[in-house]
């Protein structure tokens, strides 16, 4: 079964044949560094991670480029209203991302390009759109794209152009120095106090936009595989970014991925609608592993809720692979051979559009088999079903981490007290000794095998 993901551009499921055999190019936009990551933006990194490393477990070498906006309005501003400057608040909240990330286990790209880095490239980029007639100079005010010499202007949101300019309000920034209202900054001339940089139309600093236009084509070549993010982005920012690198007679993209939103309460969670939760929260709360479950038991283009909820289900189905670890070890049984016919399913469950719910449901039924052959003292099916379990949840980073069992005499001992006052039905004493233990965060399994600790 070959590889199909879900293009934007194409508006449903296609074959992913990568430019050069072997090989797979993903750029992936990355933040805007004025303020820390909300649950969101764990929600979009997380995806993009998990199409990452399963297509690495399918044997494709990936290139992964995600880019860091380092100069932007939102970035001008929170400078202007804490007396910091631009690179001190990117500098403070790109460490914030990175931090909160590294705890989620999200890789980190291969390539992580700045804004700022790449002035000269946007500038060139900019000159090919004025010189082929794509954009035109407003003196004072800057450089804008004209979207009317682009015929395929609206593919990846599958609208006209006469659609978009019913709706520009809403999505596109207002600009009386534009011919109309879709049209686009690539360049805006210095205002008082903000970053500048010198260039062919005056000194200012460059659109949103045409940034990662610049910085994909530089970094992977033109044609690259995939481009991805969250499907807020598809219209206009990635659109432009199409409009811009093939409007300078440049491959751009060849398959486009968008991720769907994180909601609150069936509508979209948002910094400017002040409904967010920190991503920092959600994982002091619940963990980095109950969220990344979260996100897999959600296909990656369906709209969720990441709440307490959500999330306190997602760690219960964690503590169950945590569960046949555990039990495993008690009966002294370790990994052996993956089952194969496991294994083909999943990966056809990933193949079809990165289907991560129903390549969960093949892990949990390996872990249901397992527990059943270790109730029935079939050693041999659960150590290859534990060993299934542990090749599929690492293709998805998920990695199977039981917590620490035995090793501690006290709590040993205690348990073994235990043990003597159920046999001679003392279960008062039982219970008062299972109390003390849980009060000290030492939780207790009686499985067949006897009874096993780890610490919550």
């Amino acid at each position: 079964m070959p590889l199909r993901l879900f293009d934007t551009i194409a508006r449903e499921k296609v074959e992913l044949v990568p430019r050069e055999p072997g090989k797979l190019s993903m750029y992936v936009c990355g933040p805007t560094v004025y303020d820390v990551p909300h649950v969101g933006h764990g929600r979009t990194a997380t995806t993009f991670d998990v199409i990452r490393r399963y297509l690495e477990w399918r044997g494709f070498a990936v290139t992964f480029v995600s880019n860091v906006t380092d100069v932007e309005d939102k970035i001008i501003a929170r400078a202007a209203t804490t007396g910091s400057t631009e690179p001190e608040i990117a500098a403070v909240f790109e460490a914030a991302y990175w931090e909160q990330l590294d705890r989620l286990d999200v890789r980190r790209p291969d390539h992580v390009p700045h804004a700022t880095e790449y002035i000269a490239s946007m500038q060139a980029l900019i000159t090919e759109l004025v010189d082929r007639g794509h954009a035109y100079v407003v003196e004072g005010q800057g450089v804008y794209y004209d979207v009317v010499t682009f015929p395929s202007y609206g593919a990846l949101p599958h609208r006209s152009l006469e659609q978009l300019l019913e709706s520009a309000g809403a999505r596109v920034e207002v600009d009386d120095a534009k011919r109309n209202p879709v049209d686009f900054a690539l360049w805006k001339a210095a205002k008082p106090g903000e970053p500048v940089w010198d260039s062919p139309w005056g000194p200012g600093r460059p659109g949103w936009h045409i940034e990662c236009s610049a910085m994909s084509l530089d970094l992977l070549g033109e044609g690259f595989d995939v481009h991805g993010g969250g499907d807020d982005l598809a219209f206009p920012h990635h659109e432009n970014e199409r409009a811009q690198a093939e409007g300078a007679g440049h491959a751009f993209a060849r398959h486009w991925i968008h991720s769907a939103m994180v909601q609150v309460g069936g509508e979209k969670m948002s910094k400017s609608l002040g409904n967010f939760t920190t991503l920092a929260e959600a994982l002091d709360a619940h963990g980095p592993r109950a969220f990344r479950m979260a996100v897999l038991q959600a296909h990656y283009r369906r709209a969720i809720e990441l709440g307490d909820a959500e999330l306190g289900s997602a760690a219960a189905a964690v503590d169950r692979l945590d569960a046949l670890v555990r039990r495993a070890q008690a009966a002294g049984i370790t990994a052996s051979t993956a089952d194969e016919v496991a294994i083909a399913r999943f990966r056809d469950a990933m193949d079809d559009d990165f289907s991560t719910p129903a390549a969960m449901a093949v892990v949990f039924d390996a872990v249901s088999a397992a527990h059943q052959a270790i109730t029935d003292g079939d050693h041999a099916r659960v150590a290859s079903m534990l060993a299934t379990v542990a090749s599929l949840t690492g293709a998805v980073g998920l990695d199977l981490a039981a917590a620490e069992t035995g090793g501690d005499a006290e709590v040993d001992a205690l348990v073994a007290r235990r043990n003597d006052a159920r046999a001679n039905r003392d279960f008062a004493a039982a219970d008062a000794i299972r109390d003390d233990l849980a009060a000290r965060g030492i939780v207790l399994e009686d499985t067949a095998g006897g009874t096993i600790w780890h610490r919550a």
